[in-house]
């Protein structure tokens, strides 16, 4: 053969093969483009209806509150709204999955009693479908590492998955747990007697989207359950297995390892316990609904001492409906984004901030930033809402400097409970502000370097620099503060609880008590004139009103301590 039409083949052939390479490439990277898309716009679909989740949840809190006869009700209702909350979060899970962003952190702590506890929880699924359940674990206690997340959702699945199939008065399920020889490993067995899986759908058990029989069953399914349950596993590194026999029952058997040598460094949580008492939400939704906090009545009769609440949320229903419950306990202003929030914390005194986390303009991150990075603004309390279930998700709203975080949907009553906390917290500080001697006070500031800290630091230096001056007062204080009398005024009463001219005179009066124990033989006008009181007989008033003695008396209980020393 001609050696130029050899070539001439070769190249052909060649430029063909690159040609459908090409083609394959672009096809493929179209195909991955649209799959990223739409698993984008499934996550942002999701997260989109926690949110109106959480305001059906929310309505259902105030129908409690208003009328609690009917509690079954209530009780149905926020069963079935957590039902959709945990198929929204598998949705979200496999998503994960399918992108390979799922993570594993494990913590120490007994496994069995865990596990027993969250099989527990789902005990009302098999009441209400006229199931036996029973729980066995051997040994009964075993310590071990465990990702409690990822365990919750494969003992859900298998569990729900068993009671879902099977039906009628002899039905049962087993939940069954126990090691291996070495104890490096536990071996999870779901056993029912229900309908079984025909053989020529095994192969296609673990499949995503395949939805089984359920419809024959009618029963509920998303074809995702055993999936996602196969990929936690496996991310485990664990193996799942299944049995089964048409008419007699299905077995799903679970291998985890539970030893710390079995994950890397990485995977290991060495700071937190495993909660044995307090299984995950996913689980939760099973469990009997508790009663809520009831609003108290009387919105329009709130002092003038009522803390003020800034809520930002970008659904305005969800918005006017926190405004509605919390205005029963605490003054309120709203906005749309972080943007508009920034605009009305300048313009506004706001005690504490309770914002969403997704919004346009500016989101809670974001917004929570500026707020802690802002000298005027770093003393507000921030508590974040958000349909993020990762943990990372948490993490970097707290080391930005949130105070709470929250996920959706919520029980009005927790967040009403969160609030309240911080602010009994701020109360506690401002009462032991109160009680501490200067020197007590001086210290606490030095060594906290917390910008709260830094921030009373600052002042009391100010206001020691001009002790003795009595024309000393809250516009002087704040220019040397280098801020406006509103922002002094708003730092001040957030860390000490006190006003700016009752700040300057509790740091007077500490001080003369200092100055009285160096020199107990100083006379009290002189006394009174030291720290910037022209006049000694109000000195003398505010002295007796503050510590409950005359300054005569507590010069004379010095020197007669001083004696006996």
């Amino acid at each position: 053969m001609n050696l130029d039409l050899v070539i001439i083949i070769a190249v052909i052939c060649t430029l063909i093969a690159i040609f459908l390479l090409g083609r394959w490439l672009y096809l493929r990277s179209v195909r991955m483009k649209n799959e990223a898309q739409m698993a984008m716009l499934f996550t942002n679909i999701t997260h989109e209806l926690l949110t109106p989740l959480t305001i059906i949840s929310a309505s259902v809190e105030r129908l409690r509150a208003i009328n609690p006869h009917h509690s079954p009700d209530y009780d149905m209702m926020d069963l079935n709204i957590q039902r959709v909350v945990r198929l929204l979060q598998q949705i979200l899970e496999t998503s994960k999955s399918q992108a390979g962003e799922l993570k594993l952190l494990v913590s120490n702590g007994d496994v069995m009693e865990y596990i027993r506890e969250t099989g527990r929880c789902i005990e009302p699924l098999m009441v209400k479908n006229g199931l036996k359940y029973s729980i066995s674990c051997a040994p009964e206690s075993m310590m071990g590492w465990i990702d409690t997340d990822k365990l919750d959702k494969i003992i859900f699945n298998l569990l729900s998955n068993a009671a879902k199939y099977t039906k009628g008065e002899d039905g049962h399920v087993e939940l069954d747990v126990c090691t291996n020889k070495t104890y490096d490993h536990i071996i999870i067995r779901v056993r029912d007697n229900g309908c079984g899986i025909p053989k020529e759908n095994m192969k296609h058990l673990f499949e995503r989207f395949y939805d089984g029989d359920y419809r024959r069953f009618q029963a509920t399914g998303t074809g995702l359950g055993l999936s996602l349950t196969k990929d936690l596993v496996y991310l485990h590194g664990g193996t799942i297995d299944c049995e089964s026999e048409e008419g007699v029952g299905t077995t799903f058997t679970v291998s985890l390892p539970i030893s710390k040598e079995m994950f890397t460094p990485a995977q290991i949580d060495e700071r937190n316990k495993v909660k044995i008492t307090v299984p995950q939400s996913s689980i939760l939704d099973y469990s009997v609904t508790k009663n809520t906090v009831v609003e108290d009545e009387g919105t329009d009769e709130l002092d003038d001492d009522a803390y003020k609440i800034l809520i930002v949320e970008d659904n305005t229903e969800l918005l006017m409906l926190m405004k509605q419950l919390l205005s029963s306990k605490y003054r309120t202003l709203t906005a749309s984004n972080g943007k508009e929030a920034l605009e009305i914390l300048v313009k506004n005194d706001v005690d504490l901030v309770v914002s969403d986390v997704m919004m346009p303009e500016m989101d809670g991150n974001e917004l929570t930033e500026k707020i802690k990075t802002n000298p005027d603004l770093s003393h507000l309390p921030v508590i974040l809402l958000t349909a993020k279930t990762q943990e990372e998700d948490k993490v970097h709203s707290m080391l930005i400097g949130a105070d709470e975080y929250i996920h959706k949907p919520f029980r009005m009553g927790d967040l009403q409970l969160r609030i309240d906390n911080l602010i009994q917290n701020r109360m506690r500080i401002q009462r032991d502000f109160r009680k501490q001697t200067l020197e007590e006070t001086e210290k606490k500031a030095t060594n906290d370097y917390s910008p709260d800290s830094l921030f009373l630091k600052r002042a009391m230096d100010c206001i020691n620099e001009h002790l003795a001056d009595s024309d000393y007062d809250r516009d002087a204080f704040a220019a040397d503060m280098g801020t406006s009398s509103s922002t002094l005024y708003n730092k001040l009463r957030s860390i000490t609880g006190l006003s700016v001219s009752s700040f300057i005179r509790d740091i007077r009066m500490k001080a003369a008590c200092r100055l009285a124990q160096e020199r107990p033989d100083i006379r009290v006008s002189d006394l009174a004139y030291s720290v910037g009181f022209r006049d000694p007989k109000y000195f003398a008033t505010i002295f007796k009103k503050e510590f409950g003695m005359q300054p005569k008396e507590y010069l004379e209980q010095v020197a007669s301590k001083d004696k006996v020393e």
